[in-house]
């Protein structure tokens, strides 16, 4: 069953979004109009999916939850090397997992804030 909070898109191969799992980020040099999203990727039997951790309490200026996931999924992979940080996914994420990235914070104008972006850790690292 799909949470009515929701939304998907497809980049490394499907997306889901969890609401609440991330906050309003008020601490962020007067970013208190922003909100941060959680950026993971979720590892299946056959596919990677990106995921975005939606903030329970967003910001009302973001009335198209595909638009905010697009634009989420864009600066991670404007700040992270697709292609590299997926692999470190695949090879070392168990069936189930996910791995988080960091998180992305944004107005609802689509200004990037800040961000705390990087490719997860080798097993052992």
């Amino acid at each position: 069953m799909t949470d009515p909070d929701e939304t998907a898109s497809e980049p490394a191969s499907a997306s889901t979004a969890d609401s609440g799992a991330a906050t309003t980020d008020s601490s962020t040099d007067g970013a208190t109009d922003a909100d941060t999203f959680r950026v993971g990727i979720h590892v299946t039997e056959t596919e990677l999916r990106f995921v975005v951790n939606v903030p329970s309490d967003i910001d009302s200026g973001w009335t198209d939850p595909d638009a905010f996931q697009r634009l989420v999924e864009r600066v991670t992979w404007e700040q992270l090397d697709q292609r590299a940080t997926l692999q470190t996914v695949a090879t070392n994420a168990a069936e189930g997992e996910t791995m988080f990235l960091g998180t992305v914070t944004l107005r609802p104008d689509e200004t990037v804030v800040d961000h705390t972006l990087r490719v997860p850790p080798l097993d052992g690292a």
